[in-house]
Order: structure tokens, then C-alpha cells, then sequence
């Protein structure tokens, strides 16, 4: 009994130990084509080490490139005026269109006119009253005057005549001065633009009545050609600007509205403010603008910028080309291997659609244009725009 026992536990032993070796062979075998399963390489390549990453390129040229300020402004009517009436009278007619361009003595309104013809009739008849009266007194002064020669008339009495005709005259030449009061009233009823411009909204129609002391204007004008744009400079960038105004007189600017496209309206800037607004630290610049377009609008805000000269031999690249990272600005060049190396630069200025490099780049590099987010330094590249030499069309 015992030895069958003991050749059942050893057959038992057996198959254990086989199975055993089997699931070792098989965790072997499992290893061996983990192993042997290529893995994928990590990077920003995304499709191996050595795959192609597509990108567009561009050449950084150098040029001749403007030195610029730029600023936000606002545009400025060259002259406002507010038309209102200087007598008070009824409003009977509007001459002109709201929005109308209006020249200069052009007739806008009329005021009612009978109150102030017969304001004017009224001193003229008192006019010839009074002079009438002074003739004759003068006559009499006259008259007591040879009787005084001949006797008859007192001294008194003469300088009596004497000074009723001196009254009479001023009195007549107080007339005079009423009559032409009346005709200064006469054609204040009748309101004339002051200066040429563009008429606004009308704020008085006929029918109401107007009055000298009204705070509200009839309409206002302006005049906008030329315009005014008058825009903030920081204080830093003042000692550049008085230098190159100072040589030059005036320097050259362009005024465009931020939704506009197209070339943007030229002008001159000629005047600096004279104190820096030290809440802001910046100072009040304004450039005219000869407007002939009517491109500028008053209240408009518009980009501004002032040309204070130009560097010859600017390095130029595109300004999508230039990148930021954790240490700054930095471009992706191309190698002959058509490989990338990445190069930090240091940007001087931003000109539109370009970038002006300080250093970093030489005229001639090749740069990335797009394509920059599947790239590390060393990564292949194929170029789909392989006909690009220059940085900006």
C-alpha cells in the first residue's frame, strides 16, 4: 500500500514539474517578442527619429529698413466751429443739408427779419430827426452870434444856442451809431457759415425760437482737410524724436484705421507738447494730414507711425519665423544636411509682417517659417516651399 502511495505522489511530481517548465518557456517566449517589438521614438517628431518633418522656409535677407514709433491716436478737426445765433428771433428757413460741405459766407439759417427792418427804419427816421433839429440849431447859434456883434443878444445867450447845438449834434451822432446797430441786427438774422467745412446735425429747425444766450448750437462745422491726428509718445522714445525733428523740421507719418486696408493716409508730424504727463509718463505728438481723401475721420482712432530714419542694413526675417521660448526668441535654421539648428536672436524691432534681427541670423540663412511645433534641434526636414529665397514677397 505504501509503495502505491509513494509511485502516485511521484508521478504527481512529475507533472508539476513539467507544467513548471512549460509556463517558464512561455513567459520566455512572451519576453522575447516584447523585446523584439520595435518601440516608438519619443520626440516633437511624433513619427520617429528620423522621419521628415514638413515645414516652409524663408531667406533672411538684409535690407533697408525704417526706424518707426508706433502709437494709437486720434484724429482732430483742424478748426470746429459752433454756430449760434447772436440775436434772438424766430428760426424761418435752413439753406443748407445736414452733412453738407459749406463755404465760407454760405447762408445756413434766416431768422425773422421784420422786428429788426423796423428797428432799423425807426433810427433811421430818428437819425434825420435829430440832424434836422441840429442844422437849425446851428442856424440859431449863428444868428446870436451876429446880433451879439450888433448888441442885441447877450453873451449868455449865445453860449446858450452854442452848446443846444453841440446837445442836437451829439444826439445825431448817437443816432447814427443806433442806425448802424440796426443794420448789424438786420444781418445777424441772417446766419452765415464762418468758415468752408462740413456741416453736422441740425439742431434747431425752423419754427423755433432761438435766443442769443442758447448754449445748444444751431450746427457745428468742420473743417477736415486738412485733420490733425494727435497720438501719445512714452517719454523714453522722446529724446529720438526731438533729435530727428529738430534735424530734418518735420518727419514723415501714416494714419490708418485698424479695420481699414489699403494704404494707409499720409502726413507730416510738426508739433511736441511741452511737458511729459508724468500720470503716464508719456507726451502729446501731433502730425497734420492733408485729408484729401477724407480717409480720416474726426474722433477716429487710427495706428500711427512715425518714420524717424531708416537702417540700410537691417537683417530681415519673417515675423512668423521668430519664436519664444523659456530663454527668449529664437529661430529654427536650416543646414546643408537639411537638418534644423536652433539659434537664439535678439529682436530690434517689429516692421508689419517682418522682423529685424540684431543677431542671431546672417543675411543669406535659411529660416523656418512654419512647421516649428514638430521640430527639435536636429530633427530632418523636407521643405514644401523649396522655391523660397526671399523673407517677405
Amino acid at each position: 500500500m505504501r509503495t502505491h502511495l509513494s509511485i502516485i505522489h511521484d508521478g504527481a511530481a512529475a507533472v508539476l514539474l513539467v507544467l513548471i517548465v512549460a509556463t517558464i518557456a512561455t513567459i520566455g517566449c512572451s519576453s522575447e517578442a516584447v523585446q523584439s517589438t520595435p518601440q516608438p521614438q519619443s520626440g516633437r517628431g511624433g513619427g520617429g527619429q528620423n522621419a521628415a518633418v514638413p515645414v516652409t522656409i524663408a531667406k533672411a535677407v538684409q535690407k533697408r529698413m525704417p526706424i518707426t514709433i508706433q502709437a494709437i491716436g486720434t484724429v482732430i478737426a483742424a478748426s470746429t466751429v459752433s454756430v449760434r445765433a447772436q440775436i434772438t428771433g424766430e428760426m424761418t428757413s435752413v439753406s443748407f443739408k445736414e452733412g453738407e460741405d459749406v463755404e465760407k459766407g454760405q447762408v445756413l439759417a434766416t431768422l425773422d427779419k421784420r422786428p429788426f427792418e423796423a428797428a432799423l427804419q425807426q433810427a433811421q427816421a430818428t437819425l434825420e430827426k435829430d440832424t434836422a433839429q441840429a442844422a437849425n440849431a446851428r442856424s440859431q447859434a449863428a444868428r446870436y452870434q451876429d446880433l451879439l456883434q450888433r448888441g442885441i443878444a447877450t453873451r449868455e445867450q449865445v453860449d446858450t444856442m452854442r452848446t443846444q447845438a453841440a446837445a442836437l449834434e451829439a444826439t445825431a451822432a448817437a443816432d447814427r451809431a443806433s442806425l448802424e446797430n440796426a443794420k448789424v441786427q438786420l444781418t445777424y438774422a441772417t446766419i452765415t457759415a464762418p468758415m468752408a467745412g462740413r456741416t453736422g446735425l441740425l439742431q434747431v429747425h425752423p419754427g423755433n425760437l432761438v435766443r442769443a444766450q442758447d448754449t445748444q448750437p444751431i450746427v457745428t462745422i468742420n473743417k477736415i482737410t486738412p485733420v490733425y491726428v494727435s497720438f501719445s509718445v512714452p517719454e523714453a522714445q522722446l529724446p529720438a524724436l526731438k533729435r530727428f525733428i529738430a534735424a530734418q523740421g518735420t518727419l514723415p507719418a501714416s494714419a490708418i484705421a485698424p479695420t481699414e486696408s489699403g494704404a494707409p493716409s499720409t502726413g507730416r508730424v510738426n508739433f511736441i507738447d511741452n511737458a511729459v504727463d508724468p500720470t503716464t509718463g508719456t507726451i502729446k505728438v501731433k502730425g497734420t494730414f492733408p485729408n484729401d481723401d477724407r480717409r480720416l475721420w474726426p474722433g477716429q482712432f487710427v495706428n500711427v507711425t512715425v518714420t524717424l530714419t531708416s537702417d540700410p542694413n537691417a537683417i530681415v526675417v519673417p515675423s512668423v519665423a521668430v519664436q519664444t521660448g523659456q530663454q527668449g526668441t529664437y529661430v529654427f535654421t536650416v543646414q546643408p544636411d537639411q537638418t534644423v539648428e536652433l539659434r537664439p536672436v535678439t529682436v530690434a524691432r517689429l516692421a508689419g509682417d517682418e522682423t529685424v534681427v540684431q543677431t542671431g541670423v546672417s543675411a543669406g540663412d535659411t529660416v523656418v517659417t512654419d512647421g516649428h511645433l514638430r521640430l527639435v534641434p536636429g530633427s530632418r526636414i523636407s521643405v514644401k516651399n523649396a522655391n523660397a529665397t526671399r523673407a517677405t514677397p
